[in-house]
């Protein structure tokens, strides 16, 4: 049987638990890359021996070796450095500018058709980063934000209202970070819009647990950050690439004019498909919403003129 490959690059937390959930769901193979000798053998030679207990053929590939990812159809770049103490945000951001820029370098060398998947942080800023290195067409790079930002609010609201996270259609536009914009406009509860059930006095504490819910769980773990929600996110958007399933998802693309903002990534909706992004959708904001996103933008508009400042692009 004949599959799609997908290279996953990084083998931490996030990566790693990416290249499970592609692989338990068998549509695609994974070539997993890092760095750290042995980090990626190590974890693919454990999940490969997972397989005959759960019932998957997909292969996987630990390696440091970036020929191997030859022939991917999608790349997602999950390599990047935590935030250590002592480290200002400006440190991190050129800190993990160095690491996406030599990964789209590897990758346009070995994968040069691959659609590009950046969840490294500061993502929105990395995927505007890795968009001019690569000069791929804005639909071959975006950034996985929306997905996960819109997921922990569904997960709040369902909690809050006792129902099913299967009937919660939750949609969050902006920047990945503190200044993310959930909409409840657009929010629905089995269709029913979701002011139906909450005021928006009730609304602004949900709101305000998934503008921190990163950092709420860094609090929690003490040690470590999130990935089993990240990396769900992820392996939504690389299935509805590999499937051409066409879905509907929030994700961190280039904007030429769309909700009157240019040459900047910021969380929209967008159509994913065998070609990546296929199409921007843009939705009647209130005028909050759209003030929101205009904040959002600024905030990322700031980290990609210090990366060009400092000579990244």
């Amino acid at each position: 049987m004949s599959r799609a490959q997908v290279a996953v690059i990084g083998a931490g937390q996030v990566g790693a638990t990416l290249a499970q959930r592609l692989v338990e769901r068998n549509f695609a193979d994974v070539v997993l890359v890092d760095v750290v000798p042995g980090l990626a053998q190590g974890k693919a030679l454990d999940l490969a021996q997972a397989a005959p207990l759960l019932g998957y053929d997909a292969r996987i590939l630990g390696t440091e070796d970036y020929s191997k990812v030859a022939g991917s159809q999608v790349a997602v770049i999950t390599a990047g450095k935590p935030r250590q103490p002592g480290m200002d945000r400006m440190d991190l951001l050129r800190a993990n500018a160095d690491i996406v820029k030599g990964v789209v370098g590897e990758l346009l060398r070995h994968a040069p058709e691959a659609c590009l998947v950046v969840v490294t942080n500061p993502l929105d800023v990395m995927t505007y980063l890795a968009l001019r290195l690569s000069g791929k067409s804005r639909g071959q790079v975006c950034g996985m934000a929306g997905v996960l930002d819109s997921a922990r609010l569904a997960a709040c609201l369902a909690e809050r209202l006792s129902v099913s996270v299967r009937d919660v259609q939750a949609m969050v536009l902006g920047g990945h970070g503190d200044s993310m914009v959930p909409l409840p406009s657009q929010t629905t509860i089995a269709g029913i819009p979701v002011t139906h059930f909450l005021s928006q006095e009730e609304l602004a504490p949900l709101i305000e647990r998934t503008r921190g819910a990163g950092a709420e769980i860094v609090r929690l773990l003490q040690r470590g950050s999130a990935f089993s929600a990240p990396s769900a996110a992820a392996a939504v958007m690389v299935e509805s690439i590999l499937k051409d399933e066409k879905r509907l998802l929030p994700a961190s693309v280039l904007l030429e004019g769309e909700y009157g903002l240019a040459d900047v990534c910021v969380g929209v909706p967008v159509k994913l498909g065998a070609g990546g992004v296929e199409d921007i959708i843009e939705l009647a904001l209130t005028p909050a919403e759209q003030a929101g996103l205009r904040r959002s933008a600024e905030e990322v508009r700031t980290g990609i003129a210090a990366l060009r400042g400092a000579g990244f692009i």
